[in-house]
């Protein structure tokens, strides 16, 4: 529920001109810029993200100044655009000062055109130090805040290595509604000796605290991270396929009786609250990502190229300082595998895919007789030309694009 206080009025972008957006297809588009932040206080034994800790401290100037450096290179491979979307991901983006998020949106408006309204995301985590920032991140021009939550149970909290009880989860969130009128949060859930009606119960009470969006993730293991090696050594046990999707099954059936359907396999909304910058992704529009070990997605030199950056902080770094810019990989895409990335990435939204869209691209014609097939035993629906995954088919999504794209 809103509160009755009335965030400031922030400088960005309204009052920013930018550069002129040229009259194209392309520049009409949706465009984003991620800004990855690549520290935390801790490393979550989940957590296989490009996040890194630094006991000595960060040089919060030098890096700023690389960001800068960072924002021209990508700014001068895309004249013309203007950028829709924004957002701080990490990493713990809310250990960044404010003045330092409040520079790089000056810089992003001053590089190109920010449209009227566009969204601006920082990611959070919920201790009370960095909740105390919101309001200079409100000022800075962020007008839309995703906290880290994970869980609203403190054992669980401490088994995930997260550093915040669910009481100050909730205060942070408080706090959060205060200063922005759109604030999502996360939770993993499927936890290791977590049942059904404790998911129940967590989430029920998760619904009453939402506000306009969630992000509901089942726990899952990912390589090379401490979780991984406990589960491979059987002292870690999360639910099997057929709990897992009973926990899915449960979380959409709470999500839609709430109000925030699911516009996403793992984000809900209510209607007109999706996260934009996260819909020009599985739309396959263009992003640059900017910082240590982002990814971006640009239409530059004849076609689109996938960029990503050098992870480690102070190899970006140098690169930066160097020869500004620490792109490590520059790739231009075949249409083969930007129709792979469009099925991949559409078919997880509840909107679905454009057959004309995909048969544009590399003049793909998914094979009738199979898709028949799908929708016969109720895995895909079409509409006109849009092809949609059924609940059943999104919980057996990898194996459904695997099967449409043979």
């Amino acid at each position: 529920m809103l509160t009755t206080s009335q965030p400031p009025a922030p400088r960005f972008p309204a009052a920013h001109g930018g550069r002129l957006a040229r009259a194209t297809t392309q520049a009409r588009e949706p465009f984003g810029l991620y800004v990855h932040w690549p520290f935390c206080l801790a490393k979550c034994p989940y957590c296989d993200f490009n996040s890194h800790v630094r006991h000595g401290g960060i040089d919060e100037g030098k890096f700023l100044a690389a960001y800068v450096s960072e924002l021209k290179h990508f700014a001068a491979l895309t004249p013309g655009r203007s950028v829709t979307s924004i957002f701080f991901g990490g990493g713990t983006p809310s250990l960044m000062g404010a003045a330092t998020v409040a520079a790089i949106l000056d810089h992003i408006a001053a590089l190109w055109t920010v449209a009227e309204g566009a969204e601006v995301t920082l990611e959070a985590n919920p201790t009370s130090v960095e909740a105390d920032r919101f309001a200079g991140y409100r000022a800075a021009g962020v007008n839309r805040v995703s906290l880290g939550v994970q869980s609203l149970q403190d054992e669980s909290l401490k088994a995930l290595g997260r550093k915040h009880s669910s009481a100050e989860a909730l205060a942070a969130l408080t706090i959060a509604k205060r200063h922005f009128e759109r604030v999502s949060f996360d939770l993993i859930y499927a936890r290791m000796g977590q049942s059904l009606e404790d998911w129940r119960g967590e989430l029920a009470r998760a619904l009453t605290h939402a506000q306009d969006h969630l992000s509901l993730y089942q726990l899952t293991i990912e390589a090379g991270t401490p979780f991984a090696a406990r589960h491979q050594a059987g002292s870690l046990t999360i639910p099997d396929d057929d709990l897992a999707q009973q926990f899915y099954a449960l979380t959409q059936e709470l999500c839609d009786q709430a109000g925030l359907p699911a516009y996403e396999v793992s984000n809900h909304a209510r209607p007109g609250s999706e996260s934009r910058h996260n819909l020009l992704y599985w739309r396959g529009h263009d992003y640059a990502g900017v910082g240590p070990g982002a990814h971006g997605r640009i239409s530059h030199g004849g076609g689109k190229r996938a960029t990503s950056t050098l992870k480690s902080p102070e190899a970006w770094l140098e690169a930066v300082e160097t020869g500004g810019h620490g792109i490590e990989q520059d790739e231009l895409l075949t249409p083969h595998e930007l129709a792979d990335e469009y099925l991949l990435m559409g078919l997880r939204l509840e909107e679905g895919i454009d057959l004309k869209r995909l048969e544009a691209i590399d003049g793909r014609l998914l094979d009738g007789s199979r898709l028949r097939e799908l929708e016969a035993h109720g895995f895909v629906r079409r509409s006109g030309d849009r092809l949609k995954a059924t609940d059943r088919g999104r919980l057996v999504l990898d194996r459904l694009i695997l099967e449409l794209a043979a």
